[in-house]
């Protein structure tokens, strides 16, 4: 298949990127690196360098002989993805190319305009190119479960409801998302849908859990081939950061009181969630969505399996509860599961102490370039939220 990733400068845009071409699928990158920019004005970066895009394509080709296509551009010129598509041609769309950070979002009215139009816009200009130049095109689309943010009614997997008379009707579940971000990949899922419906487009919005993992077969086979590992305020997942606050013997950092529960998959997992995706497409004019997840945990369990696993390799760390700086409850059920995807043949690789280890054994090697600088949350959803730590 011919398979365009877009945002594949990306800690998942890469790693898929490389994937799909392994398999012997022509793949084209593309991306703006508007991320890569986002970490130099704040000062962040992953835990290792990362190659530039140029030079992780040419290496793919040079350890496998294979070939991933690279265009530079932004979506929020129509001109450059219409063309994209004319020329290429693809025949899925791996829609990572958004700005990927709820915090970042919340900081200051621009960061806020920036997430939502840069988001919202730019994925309206590749719906409208996909209907001039490829039509039959599978749009996989990157979602979030934060979508449904604090609601604690029951969700099915997708976005209808059944009706008291035993009918089916695609009307949206009611959401309540946390930021501005995933008030953007909303907007995203009711102009796919909207799409779908109209014109006739087939696309699958992945509502993603946090990824955690580093390494893939691919990765593996040069440390320029690396992907992305974030554990700063802005970028960084919540495991990312426990793990890294682990090697650095600081306390492990819960929000709150660390009783929400969240979902969680591997990184190996959300490869296959999308290759599932393509593998099995939608009907022209369906919209579906896959909750993609494979695990549950509260913050505070997260944090305990992080404690154990690091003092069995021989690191003492303490968990220090922080006032909340986001603005969500800090009890609330979790009633969705993964449903369609584990139809589909999903073997999910599980969070467990080993794997744990093997993470921290990792981010060991690189102690050197931890900054604990950027462990404790600078940006308030609240505005009376102040840093103190809770008794």
């Amino acid at each position: 298949m011919r398979i365009l990733v877009l945002g594949g400068d990306g800690y998942l845009g890469w790693p898929t990127a490389m994937h799909f071409s392994s398999e012997g699928d022509e793949v084209m990158v593309v991306d703006n690196f508007s991320k890569r920019q986002i970490e130099l004005n704040f000062g962040i970066e992953p835990l290792d360098s990362i190659a530039t895009l140029h030079r992780r394509v040419a290496l793919w080709k040079e350890v496998t002989g294979r070939k991933i296509h690279l265009h530079v551009g932004d979506l929020l010129n129509h001109r450059f993805i219409y063309k994209v598509l004319e020329e290429f041609e693809p025949e899925a769309i791996l829609h990572y190319a958004e700005q990927p950070s709820a915090p970042y979002s919340m900081w200051t009215r621009e960061y806020a305009v920036y997430t939502q139009h840069n988001n919202v816009i730019g994925t309206l200009n590749l719906l409208f190119a996909i209907k001039r130049h490829c039509p039959e095109a599978h749009l996989v689309k990157l979602g979030t479960m934060g979508e449904h943010g604090r609601l604690a009614i029951d969700r099915n997997e997708g976005y209808s409801i059944n009706r008291p008379s035993g009918r089916t009707d695609g009307v949206s579940y009611p959401q309540s998302p946390g930021s501005f971000y995933h008030l953007s990949k909303i907007h995203d899922a009711y102009n796919i849908n909207f799409t779908c419906q109209n014109w006739g487009l087939r696309a699958t919005d992945l509502a993603q859990g946090v990824v955690y993992g580093f390494e893939t077969d691919h990765t593996r086979l040069h440390p320029e081939l690396r992907t992305s590992f974030h554990y700063d305020d802005i970028f960084g997942t919540v495991i990312n950061r426990f793990l890294v606050q682990a090697v650095a013997g600081s306390p492990l950092t819960v929000y709150g009181q660390g009783q929400k529960p969240r979902s969680f998959l591997n990184l190996l997992d959300t490869i296959k969630f999308v290759e599932l995706a393509v593998e099995n497409p939608p009907r022209p004019g369906e919209f579906r969505v896959f909750n993609q997840f494979t695990e549950v945990f509260t913050v505070n369990q997260l944090a305990e399996m992080v404690r154990e696993a690091a003092r069995t390799n021989g690191i003492e760390v303490s968990i220090q509860h922080l006032e909340n700086p986001r603005h969500e409850p800090e009890e609330l059920p979790y009633p969705v599961k993964p449903a369609k995807v584990s139809e589909l043949g999903l073997s999910p690789h599980l969070l467990s102490a080993g794997l744990i280890t093997q993470m921290l054994d990792y981010i060991a090697g690189a102690a050197a370039r931890i900054n604990p600088e950027v462990f404790l949350p600078r940006i308030k959803w609240r505005q009376d939220s102040k840093m103190t730590v809770m008794d």
